[in-house]
């Protein structure tokens, strides 16, 4: 039977008996090698190994504020850059995005707009006590499993994804650059054909999206859906639109000074990477990884250098027959 590691053990002290017994049953099941990382399925979801106890901890635990606002993506669809925006839009009141001391021209989007399991991780949970109104706090996990505390809160959630072509490509350089010494990734095809039978960090990538899909139907004041690629196509637009999701829509007067235009360029791709934080300072607690590592290219269509023709066409097929009905589309 597969374990966890020590450190992941570790990890999980000060979670409840239920949690550990639920942990338990999934550690029974296989365990499954995404690139150089572990990950076990639960309850339908693949979770990297060491973020697992900390997910159920977490589900327990953490207690939401109806002022919360909660960015989910799924992994590697342009998480960064839309923490930078959603900060920009929610605090520009308190700062001049061209000022030289804007925090994001000055620290990572992720010191600004942090993960919730990065909290958990880092053992600082006295930090969600202290953050100023409203709180920005991101996720990867699917809808189904987020705490209760959210759905139940009537705080704002903003999803967004990426076509999973690019997706899956964005993922594998990741985890390359991530990667401890003395591991070995996965040959790209092993972790393609994964990735088709819905092996991907907090995926399947079909059910996740489809969770969030559906919810924004269901409850669109609550649940706001969005993809990579028309944000990339217009930001100003889908800006404003989650500006007003978010009950802080710009003024007649904020549109006139180009406010909006100024945000655009701050969270800039080439300007957010050119920020020192951004090029050498590290993050994480189960292993460190640079900053630096969140930009690469933030290109539409990357895949068609990875993809042979027939993956393409996979994918494609695949895509068409999870999502079939549903009025999502790529």
């Amino acid at each position: 039977m597969e374990t966890f590691s020590h450190d992941t053990q570790e990890s999980c002290n000060g979670l409840e008996e239920t949690n550990l017994q639920a942990m338990s049953s999934t550690i029974q099941t296989s365990k499954v090698i995404i690139g150089f990382c572990p990950c076990y399925k639960y309850q339908n979801f693949w979770y990297p190994e060491h973020l697992l106890p900390i997910t159920l901890d977490m589900q327990t635990t953490f207690k939401a504020q109806p002022s919360d606002i909660i960015l989910a993506t799924m992994m590697k669809s342009g998480t960064t850059w839309l923490k930078a925006i959603i900060f920009a839009v929610v605090n520009r009141h308190l700062y001049t995005n061209t000022h030289k001391n804007h925090p994001l021209l000055n620290s990572s989007p992720h010191d600004c707009f942090p993960f919730i399991h990065s909290i958990y991780e880092e053992n600082n949970q006295n930090q969600l006590d202290s953050m100023p109104s409203p709180r920005l706090l991101a996720v990867h996990v699917p809808f189904s499993h987020l705490p209760a505390s959210i759905t139940e809160s009537g705080c704002k959630v903003v999803y967004l994804c990426r076509n999973p072509k690019d997706a899956f490509v964005s993922l594998r350089y990741y985890l390359e650059k991530m990667k401890p010494v003395g591991y070995e990734m996965n040959p790209f095809e092993k972790d393609f054909d994964l990735f088709c039978q819905g092996v991907f960090p907090f995926g399947p990538f079909w059910d996740q999206m489809l969770e969030y899909w559906r919810e924004s139907i269901k409850s669109p004041e609550k649940v706001l859906f969005l993809k990579y690629e028309d944000l990339k196509e217009d930001p100003a637009k889908n800006i404003k639109k989650f500006a007003e999701f978010l009950g802080c829509s710009f003024s007649a007067e904020e549109l006139k000074r180009g406010v909006v235009e100024e945000i655009v360029q701050l969270c800039d791709f080439k300007t957010m990477k050119n920020v020192k934080a951004n090029q050498e300072g590290e993050h994480g607690v189960f292993a460190r990884f640079k900053n630096s590592a969140f930009f690469r290219k933030g290109e539409i269509g990357d895949w068609k250098d990875h993809f042979t023709p027939d993956m393409a066409e996979r994918v494609d097929k695949l895509i068409e027959q999870k999502l079939l009905g549903s009025g999502l589309m790529f």
